[in-house]
């Protein structure tokens, strides 16, 4: 089984930069989209030629924002849409897409800003997201949670960590706790697990050529409940394909 995860920053404007073929040539059984930016009918509209999928599509209030989306090749036996918390599901950040042999937990998680205006906010909402998916490491079946989680968890993950450490959103020590506590929690960060020492990134500012001098971050991640990683064979981070701010990760088991 193959999981792939990409925060396509709008996937209107992804699809137009050849997102069916990309998905086409990673052949995987279970894609996880964030920010689409999209209604679920406007992502169905965008995502109409993809064939041999099943569709979940989640969407914010406020219009142009956000969301988020599962296709999947098996159809999931339950599907989620938020966390349950009203004042964290107004921006469609979560889908949780329960299937036979495990679940999925996709999620866009927010950035704090770049006045930091939301960084309270941020570590209220760590909290509501690690409590479900705490709850769902409980039940029986393996959990593997993945998304854009806006953070660079250690140095190795952050191309300049000095001078951004505590100045800048994604880079807090507020969110690095969020989640340490996480995995403190029993979930296991697949790409470092499989990679302790290996430096790519997930994520490239748009501004200074930073993606063509890979200076970036890895906020992108793969984890999994405690256990579930042994049957990982691969946690990967694709640097070569475009089509986003971001890049695709994912894992193999």
């Amino acid at each position: 089984m193959k999981l792939v995860s990409f925060n396509v920053n709008g996937i209107r404007a992804s699809v137009n930069k050849g997102l069916p073929t990309t998905l086409k040539q990673l052949a995987a059984d279970v894609v996880c989209f964030q920010e689409t930016k999209a209604t679920p009918e406007q992502v169905a509209e965008a995502l109409k030629d993809v064939k041999g999928y099943h569709l979940h599509a989640h969407s914010a209030d406020k219009a142009g924002y956000s969301g988020t989306a599962i296709l999947s090749k098996q159809e999931p036996v339950k599907v989620q849409y938020g966390i349950g918390v009203a004042e964290h599901d107004t921006e469609g950040r979560v889908i949780t897409a329960t299937f036979k042999d495990h679940v999925v937990v996709n999620s866009y998680v927010p950035n704090s800003g770049q006045d930091l205006r939301r960084l309270d906010y941020r570590a209220t909402w760590d909290a509501a997201l690690r409590a479900h998916l705490v709850k769902l490491a409980k039940g029986k079946l393996p959990v593997i949670f993945t998304g854009d989680l806006n953070v660079a968890h250690q140095p190795i993950d952050i191309a300049r960590p000095k001078p951004n450490y505590n100045k800048t959103a994604g880079y807090m020590q507020s969110e690095i706790d969020g989640i340490s506590a996480l995995l403190g929690a029993g979930y296991v960060d697949t790409f470092r697990h499989m990679h302790p020492e290996v430096v790519k990134y997930s994520w490239w500012s748009q501004r200074f050529g930073a993606r063509e001098k890979n200076v970036g971050w890895r906020i992108d991640y793969v984890l999994v409940s405690k256990g579930f990683e042994k049957q990982v064979k691969d946690a990967f981070i694709l640097n070569d394909v475009m089509g986003s701010d971001h890049c695709p990760v994912g894992i193999i088991w």
